[in-house]
């Protein structure tokens, strides 16, 4: 029969443990990267969306004229394209692990 022993001595009590600690905090530096990465697609596809409204000739508000631009390929395609590819990089930068 075999005697159980304990761990921790007399002479350990009133110490504590050493455990070495581990960092608790779960982004790093890469995580940080990659969501100014896709912080700045946001803002260049919201930029690329800005422009004249529909009504709007030379920066004047003219409700009898009719302004085509809001209708451009880099307003409703590429702008949005940019936004969504942001927001994924966002998502992939929230869950990258370190």
């Amino acid at each position: 029969m075999s005697k159980k022993t304990n761990k921790f001595s007399a002479s350990d009590f009133g110490k504590e443990a050493e455990v070495p600690q581990e960092n608790t905090f779960y982004f790093g530096q890469q995580n940080f990267k990659w969501m100014l990465i896709g912080l700045a697609f946001i803002v260049v596809g919201f930029l690329l969306m800005m422009g004249p409204d529909a009504n709007t000739v030379d920066g004047k508000l003219d409700p009898n004229s009719w302004n085509d631009d809001i209708f451009s390929i880099r307003r409703i395609r590429i702008a949005p394209l940019f936004v969504v590819i942001g927001f994924v990089i966002e998502v992939y930068a929230i869950l990258k692990r370190k």
